[in-house]
């Protein structure tokens, strides 16, 4: 029987953790701070190793399944010692380019390197499978036009003058707020620089409707292909995007006018001491509630007339039990590592599952982590 190694006990790992182990798997969780591991499971018979690459080596075992938590810089390397040892690899990670070159060794070792399978890059891969594969059963003409969003964001349950609350170092999200996107806006691709150049108002079909802030991230182009869009369809828009409070622009002004300002490498000191203030001013209270909104929207028309429109929308919150980021991206990637264990993913390396079965048991098993999930049929409202 494979054994599960799950490296990293940080803040979105231990409702996985626990999930597995409630399930009756063999699990050893790793962590560099033994005692950090074991307070955080102190209500679970579980073995916790300290982590280090010679340690780990030792135990990884053929078909075993290593589950990765740590930054992502780690996982290349992690996947690469899953191929020396005969083992399949997890993580909720986005995949990179240095992770793809290594889908061949996993296809011939007969291994899943399974990615993306948490919370967005995740569960919204699964909601747009989801609804594209619905678009194609109404069999329409392939000459539509296609309008497609996805919005995530984690904001605090309780707004604050800030508009958002820190669950971990500030520092992630400074530095992506240096990165530029790529996204479809009016039939044509939208090169955005800053995030803060793209802010719009976005309105979430809630049961109370609420007026969100949101902006393009990273490059969504590669997930047309990665969403089995028709060839044929002609893209109109195509976002996959971060969703704010109302007034987090306002209340980031500064922020962004700094940021803006700064030169790298130098400015590195500056964004890390701009970190730091953040974490002490904006730092998630103990048992304070975090939210998460998720929104996927697909959209058809032809002649100016809409065919086909429905959204998911997903809102959680923390529990006196877990935050609800943390269960929207661990316990996702527990279920990739039973599904890798019943054989259910193929071999190489992959984001979350796009079969009409398994992206069905996503939904519901998401539909499970929130207090809130609905697919919304635009064209049953008029």
């Amino acid at each position: 029987m494979s054994h599960i190694h799950w490296i990293g006990t940080g803040l979105s790992a231990i409702p996985g953790i626990k999930k597995l182990i409630q399930n009756g798997h063999q699990i050893t969780v790793w962590n560099r701070t033994v005692i950090t591991a074991e307070q955080a499971l102190k209500d679970c018979e579980v073995t916790v190793r300290e982590f280090s690459i010679p340690a780990l080596s030792e135990e990884l075992s053929n078909r075993d399944i290593l589950v990765s938590m740590l930054p992502g810089e780690w996982h290349v390397s992690l996947a690469k010692l899953c191929l020396e040892k005969g083992a399949n690899f997890v993580s909720s990670s986005y995949i990179s380019p240095e992770m793809l070159e290594l889908s061949k060794r996993f296809e011939t070792a007969n291994l899943a390197c399974v990615n993306e399978v948490g919370l967005d890059p995740g569960i919204d891969h699964s909601m747009a499978h989801y609804l594209v594969s619905d678009l194609k059963k109404c069999e329409l003409d392939s000459d539509i036009s296609i309008d497609f969003i996805s919005y995530c964001g984690g904001v605090p349950k309780f707004p604050n003058p800030f508009r958002y609350k820190f669950s971990w170092s500030p520092a992630g999200v400074l530095k992506a707020l240096k990165s530029p996107s790529k996204s479809i806006k009016n039939g044509a691709e939208w090169n955005v620089q800053r995030p803060w150049e793209a802010i719009s108002s976005y309105v979430a079909p809630l049961p109370l409707p609420e007026e969100f802030e949101v902006y393009p991230n990273r490059d969504s182009l590669p997930f047309i292909t990665e969403y089995n869009f028709d060839p044929d369809w002609r893209i109109n828009q195509f976002v996959r995007g971060t969703l704010r409070l109302q007034g987090w622009a306002e209340a980031w002004s500064d922020v962004f006018k700094e940021i803006e300002s700064l030169s790298f490498p130098e400015g590195d000191a500056r964004l890390q001491e701009m970190s730091n203030n953040f974490w002490k001013e904006n730092a998630y209270e103990a048992a304070e509630p975090d939210r998460v909104v998720l929104c996927v929207s697909l959209k058809a028309e032809k002649n100016n007339k809409t065919l086909y429109h429905k959204t998911f929308v997903l809102d959680a919150w923390g529990t006196n039990e877990s935050t609800a980021m943390a269960r929207l991206v661990s316990i996702p990637v527990a279920k990739a590592v039973e599904i890798i264990k019943t054989g259910e993913i193929k071999p190489g390396v992959s984001s979350v599952p796009d079969s009409s079965k398994l992206v069905g048991q996503w939904i519901k098993m998401v539909d499970s982590l929130c207090q809130h999930l609905e697919i919304i049929d635009h064209l049953k409202e008029k």
